[in-house]
């Protein structure tokens, strides 16, 4: 009687001990399918920086140009605009550049962000604000890299909210680029002045 016991105890250790390392198992595929799931959701999201136009001005001469300081904004009928450029150009424009009759330097880069505006309806007045984002453009002088063009180059990178992604615009910038900003020579091709503050 006590060996049948001892038999039936045995039995049902080793039925949980199976259902245990059952488990176990169990629980090791699950968290392997979801680490598996979100590696290929992360390797998935777009990295914006490995895009480049077809002159081959990259996003990635542009990395931390969110944080860069405010140079001016601007308004068209349908898109608000800031430009904000690099330390080197800031510097630049505090010195005079170009009203001083001198050129921006090599290594000046300027980012223009555009955004559909929508009006903010908690202010207590009318203002507009941005809304969807539209393009990215983007402006560098590097005068040995781009010497056909005055040492400029402009890309554009066209924003897509539905996927959240960006794509070079297919002629390389938005209706614009050197021919356009040709017809600002006295300003070494920039349109856009630093604006008091």
């Amino acid at each position: 009687m006590i060996q049948a016991i001892a038999n039936v105890s045995a039995q049902q250790v080793q039925g949980r001990s199976l259902d245990v390392k059952r488990k176990s198992i169990g629980v090791m595929i699950f968290v392997g399918v979801l680490l598996s799931a979100l590696v290929a959701m992360a390797i998935a999201a777009q990295d914006k920086y490995t895009l480049r136009v077809p002159n081959g001005l990259a996003f990635s001469d542009f990395r931390g140009y969110e944080s860069w300081q405010v140079v001016a904004a601007s308004q068209t009928e349908d898109l608000l605009k800031v430009m904000a450029a690099n330390p080197t150009m800031i510097d630049a424009y505090q010195a005079g550049v170009p009203g001083n009759g001198k050129p921006f330097p090599d290594g000046s880069k300027i980012a223009k962000i555009e955004w559909k505006p929508k009006k903010n309806t908690e202010a207590p007045f009318s203002v507009r604000v941005p809304d969807t984002l539209k393009v990215v453009s983007l402006i560098e002088k590097d005068s040995k890299r781009f010497p056909d063009t005055k040492g400029w180059a402009y890309a554009a990178f066209d924003y897509d909210p539905a996927s959240d992604t960006f794509k070079p615009n297919p002629s390389g910038v938005v209706s614009c680029g050197f021919a356009c900003h040709s017809g600002v020579v006295a300003k070494d091709y920039i349109f856009t002045s630093y604006a008091k503050r």
